[in-house]
């Protein structure tokens, strides 16, 4: 198994089952990076450590395999943010972390409109 730091200071662990898993850490204030990755033997321990330190997992195969191949401490590449900003907002909801400008709307206090999404170029 592959690893910086232990997977108990990561966010979440991204996994396609059992045979492929990816912890990642998000600080805040720069990109998340890879903090342990592997194969087989290696993806269960890096699930198991996870579990026994209350890690949360998601389940996404093809999030993974991209994951995986990106090099131990380095930062996710751009074009996986999103799909990385779904585990890190998942991690968050399950340890019931949140931003902290965040304020929840009461039961029966109307949040409000959502914001709007900018439009995207379709030849993007």
């Amino acid at each position: 198994m592959r690893r910086e730091p232990p997977p108990e200071g990561s966010n979440g662990v991204v996994s396609g089952h059992s045979d492929i898993a990816v912890a990642l850490h998000y600080d805040g204030d720069s990109a998340p990076r890879v903090t342990a990755k592997g194969n087989d033997v290696d993806a269960r321990e890096i699930i198991r450590l996870a579990e026994a330190h209350d890690i949360p997992l998601y389940p996404n195969a093809g999030l993974a395999t991209a994951l995986v191949q990106i090099p131990l401490g380095e930062e996710v590449p751009e074009e996986l943010y999103r799909a990385v900003a779904e585990v890190i907002a998942f991690a968050y909801l399950v340890v019931g972390r949140t931003p902290d400008d965040f304020t929840a709307p009461t039961e029966g206090q109307d949040p409000g409109p959502l914001p709007a999404l900018p439009a995207s170029d379709p030849g993007e």
